[in-house]
């Protein structure tokens, strides 16, 4: 789904800061009287801890009514809100789903492996033939390739056959009430609601993900607002039932993520031997021509200027496939901000235009690190003086970096790829 994007609401904003100071308001302080005389020392005893109040929290028709005053403060009719809201209640499968830090995640050749199949390439291919006016049309007005629209399409709903089947007001008001981003929450529940009162959602509802993403090509409220189009021209930006206006808004958005028409999003490059792996790094921008002085070559033939700035990417370390990435990845990743995602749409965009798959080997038999000992990770990297960040288990770009030095120091090619391996040798 494309990034969030969020929106400030000035009487929303003061609202949450008065119910703050009320959460976390003090005991009340003692008056300033006189002391009384100080006892005899035998008596004397520690002082104790101030009280704090314990924190309040609302009921959930309480919430509502709060909701209530600043939706209508910002324009929502209130008996739109009260229709909408008449029959929502909490969802606890809401909650668990935003909690839901799972032990072990897909390795990122399954995850290629599932978005770039052989079903989903042929469906692909049948729907672009299919689309061709519709996206010549799309692409006249944004500058998009049809490929990549298309891809998405593919990952965000497989082609427009699962859009999801949660009530968004509902998967909103649980994650803005006891979510764990609740001002997130509470600005895309806003926009949901403003969206209801355009006349864009469907007359059943608005239908997603748990976490409220919409439509054909799942958008975010906010996101809807800001970019969803009426391409068919029938007066309602519909994402949910009209492939036009799934497809288009998907281009808009693109376009205003700064997507180059025309030029590729990257390409599977190999390396020569001795490379240093250590540029292998997101803050290393070098061009085309700068990279093939390197050694750094293309798998096959590519269509891009020598000038232009691409960074090197090893999605699997030194021992699996790489590839170099332009600047309409960086686009990509601002409609879902996760490198495996983007590759994702890149290799399936590329298989929809008749381009092979990956070529190098994937590590397969690499056992991957569960999210207990990617913490146990970072915390033996801090100890050691790395400085990786928090103990999270996401492994961003200042564990990488950290993991780099560390490889440095044994004399490893310095990857930034958290192993197996590379745990043990902490461990020892």
């Amino acid at each position: 789904m494309p990034s969030l994007l969020l929106r400030g609401l000035t009487h929303f904003a003061t609202s949450c800061f008065c119910l703050l100071l009320t959460a976390c308001a003090e005991a009340p302080a003692q008056s300033l009287t006189t002391p009384p005389a100080a006892p005899a020392p035998a008596e004397i005893t520690a002082p104790q801890p101030a009280m704090i109040a314990p924190e309040v929290k609302l009921s959930f028709a309480d919430w509502r009514t709060l909701l209530r005053s600043d939706a209508i403060a910002a324009g929502i009719d209130a008996d739109l809100f009260d229709r909408t809201f008449a029959d929502i209640s909490l969802d606890p499968n809401v909650i668990k789903a935003d909690n839901s830090q799972p032990e072990f995640s897909r390795p990122v050749w399954e995850y290629i492996d599932g978005a770039v199949s052989v079903s989903r390439i042929a469906q692909g291919r049948l729907l672009k033939a299919q689309h061709r006016p519709t996206l010549k049309a799309i692409r006249s007005a944004y500058a998009v390739d049809h490929e990549v629209l298309i891809a998405i399409w593919g990952m965000e709903s497989n082609y427009g056959s699962n859009i999801g089947s949660h009530n968004v007001i509902r998967s909103l008001a649980t994650l803005a009430y006891d979510g764990r981003r609740q001002v997130f929450w509470r600005s895309q529940l806003l926009a949901a609601l403003q969206i209801l009162q355009a006349g864009d959602g469907p007359a059943q509802g608005l239908i997603g993900s748990w976490a409220g993403a919409m439509g054909q090509t799942q958008f975010m409220p906010t996101t809807f607002n800001q970019h969803a189009v009426d391409f068919d021209g029938d007066g309602r930006r519909d994402l949910w039932s009209s492939t036009p206006d799934a497809l288009a808004s998907a281009a808009h958005y693109l376009q205003a993520s700064g997507w180059e028409n025309g030029q590729p999003w990257g390409f599977e490059v190999n390396l020569p031997q001795g490379f240093d792996y250590a540029l292998a790094d997101p803050e290393v921008r070098r061009s085309l021509a700068q990279w093939r002085s390197l050694g750094v070559n293309p798998v096959r033939a590519i269509d891009a200027s020598e000038q232009s700035l691409a960074t090197l990417f090893l999605p699997a370390g030194h021992r699996g496939p790489a590839f170099l990435l332009l600047n309409n990845f960086r686009s990509i990743l601002k409609y879902n901000n996760s490198t495996a995602y983007a590759l994702a749409i890149g290799l399936l965009s590329d298989a929809l235009d008749g381009n092979p798959g990956v070529q190098a080997a994937w590590p397969r038999n690499d056992r991957q690190l569960g999210r207990s000992e990617r913490i146990e990770l970072q915390e033996r990297l801090s100890a050691k003086g790395y400085e990786p960040g928090p103990a999270d288990g996401i492994i961003g770009a200042n564990t990488r970096k950290a993991v780099r030095a560390f490889q440095q120091s044994l004399g490893h090619p310095a990857d930034g790829y958290p192993s197996h391996e590379l745990l043990k040798q902490l461990r020892n």
